[in-house]
């Protein structure tokens, strides 16, 4: 996998698609304290969706875009509370488990989202295909996205404000990875 054209890419997407994102961006922030998180999982998904129309059409993200994913709330809030319930058990347990339950669901789940969004798959079919995907030789193309994924998220969270622009650039990344391990596998 080219990392560096796909950083290039997300990152001229983002810089290109700036204003509809910071929007974007801040609406779903506001949406998700506003909801006590609630619809976190499903604006995740409406904004996952938002990007890759926006890297395949060069269609604007819309902020309505983050309720278009509303038919999958029940099975995404159901997986979300869950790893949520799992993962504070391990956090309070030794906190090494809680880690171990968070890498593992970063990397099973990684492409869960943009598979329930764009093909329309269930949710134990995409986490499946998740699977699939994410163990597809060469699994360590798969770690590398997740690794850079997972900084720049962390960038954005440590820093004010710094999460209107990583979480653009981090999705673009997760979708521009999306669709080249898709297209690998679907080419073998």
């Amino acid at each position: 996998m080219d990392f560096k054209n796909i950083i290039v890419k997300s990152w001229k997407n983002t810089l290109s698609f700036i204003g509809p994102l910071l929007l974007i961006t801040f609406a779903q922030l506001l949406v998700i304290i506003l909801s006590l998180g609630i619809l976190a999982p499903v604006t995740t998904a409406g904004y996952i969706q938002s990007l890759l129309r926006a890297e395949r059409e060069g269609r604007q993200p819309e902020v309505g875009d983050l309720f278009s994913q509303m038919r999958l709330f029940l099975p995404l809030f159901g997986f979300f509370l869950l790893v949520t319930i799992v993962a504070a058990t391990g956090f309070l347990l030794l906190v090494v488990p809680g880690f171990i339950v968070i890498g593992l669901v970063a990397f099973v789940a990684f492409y869960m989202l943009p598979l329930m969004t764009d093909q329309g798959y269930g949710l134990f079919d995409a986490l499946k295909k998740s699977w699939e995907i994410a163990t597809a030789a060469p699994v360590t193309d798969h770690i590398i996205i997740v690794i850079i994924y997972v900084a720049i998220m962390s960038l954005g969270s440590s820093l004010p404000f710094a999460f209107l622009i990583t979480q653009p650039l981090a999705t673009f990344i997760l979708v521009g990875a999306y669709q080249k391990r898709v297209t690998d596998d679907s080419a073998t």
